[in-house]
């Protein structure tokens, strides 16, 4: 895909992975509305942002349509990024939590997909990219309702590519390792540090993978870094 003049809604702007996008996207000539939480400092004519929790239907339909409003009907592409995590084991997670992990990672990527979809299918064309996590492809202690997410993220990705393939829409999903984000905010025992996958690097395998022709069509994207923690002593 030539990526100029395009139109992307990206979700969980603020910050991490998905401001990274952001930024690359309009390097490339992207027009980018960006849904969340907080707005970034970004500024650029071609990026609009739209406040949005994606746990809620109505706020994200809202959103799509001041998208619509604002660049037309036409979007060609989406990224699911917004996502959280909490780590503890299963009987100590919150009910508070659980929800809000199930609501954000899984009924967000639904809720934007069932507004997006018929427009890519009508247009016979698109790529929705649904970030995952390793956490998608085996089970962690302490992870258990973070890794349940993911596992679903993966399962819808992977009847959404072969439920749109033929209307020339592709869905690709991305299985990140460990990154350097304030994702371990809600882990006492882990932080960020430089071992990590940058926000940057893996913005930039997302993008390459929305630039591949149009008969190429990258289903899964697993990465992770090569020393997570740091080199042999």
């Amino acid at each position: 895909m030539d990526l100029k003049g395009k139109v992307a809604v990206v979700t969980g702007v603020s910050k991490g992975i998905g401001k990274a996008l952001v930024l690359q996207l309009l390097e490339r000539g992207c027009i980018v509305a960006g849904l969340g939480l907080t707005k970034p400092d970004i500024g650029n004519e071609n990026f609009h942002f739209v406040p949005c929790n994606v746990r809620h239907y109505t706020e994200v339909e809202q959103a799509f349509q001041k998208v619509e409003a604002r660049f037309g009907e036409d979007i060609h592409i989406l990224i699911n990024n917004a996502g959280l995590g909490y780590f503890g084991n299963i009987e100590d997670h919150t009910l508070d939590q659980w929800h809000e992990m199930y609501e954000t990672n899984v009924n967000g990527i639904f809720y934007t997909s069932k507004l997006v979809v018929p427009k890519m299918k009508k247009q016979e064309y698109g790529h929705i990219v649904n970030i995952a996590s390793t956490a998608a492809l085996e089970g962690y202690p302490q992870v258990s309702g973070y890794c349940g997410t993911k596992f679903a993220v993966k399962g819808i990705s992977e009847s959404m590519y072969k439920e749109l393939r033929d209307f020339r829409v592709k869905v690709t999903c991305v299985y990140p390792g460990s990154v350097k984000t304030d994702f371990f905010r809600n882990s006492p025992g882990i932080k960020p540090h430089d071992y990590m996958l940058m926000p940057e690097d893996v913005a930039a395998m997302i993008v390459y993978c929305l630039e591949t022709p149009d008969n190429f069509h990258q289903v899964n994207l697993e990465v992770r870094p090569l020393q997570p923690k740091g080199p042999r002593k």
